[in-house]
């Protein structure tokens, strides 16, 4: 269970949207009430060690930082981007590249707009693919020098071995 329960976690820390227990139990192959019991599991370990990161479960299930810590997130992070813009500037840098429609359908028609404020800020580039229906998107070097990142965004999830089934799944 414990491995489970860190393969479920896993997956919301990498999706970094809100998630249903089927679809979590869809990308792992997994049973829907183990993937409750886990969920359940985590939220308790979130809780009891008092740390800086909780589960919401209010829309389905996600990682995020406490209400209290908000302040190092404002240090961290673009104070000029708004919580669900970064949630959707994730996204891109995790699954890049990754087309505008496919965006769509992971974060709501409201993507559209935070791309366009993305590729202003300059931490987004956007190419049309080559039926000229859609754009691809992916990061540029100004988003892995603000964030200092080095290597593959998608590292993570080659390590975690869900790529291939969160690809599966959309």
């Amino acid at each position: 269970m414990e491995q489970l329960k860190s393969r479920v976690e896993a997956v919301l820390f990498i999706t970094a949207r809100a998630m249903q227990p089927d679809e979590i139990a869809n990308i792992l192959g997994v049973e829907v009430e183990l993937v409750e019991q886990a969920l359940l599991d985590l939220i308790m370990d979130y809780s009891v060690r008092e740390g800086a990161l909780e589960i919401d479960d209010e829309s389905g299930y996600i990682i995020q930082v406490k209400e209290d810590f908000t302040d190092l997130v404002e240090l961290l992070c673009p104070v000029d981007l708004k919580p669900a813009v970064l949630r959707t500037l994730s996204v891109i840098a995790l699954k890049e590249p990754i087309r505008q429609t496919d965006l769509k359908e992971l974060r709501g028609s409201t993507a559209y707009d935070h791309v366009q404020e993305l590729v202003e800020k300059g931490l987004v580039s956007k190419t049309r693919d080559k039926n000229g229906r859609s754009f691809n998107l992916k990061t540029t070097p100004k988003f892995a020098e603000y964030f200092k990142l080095k290597g593959d965004t998608r590292s993570l999830a080659k390590i975690l071995e869900i790529d291939k089934g969160i690809k599966d799944a959309e």
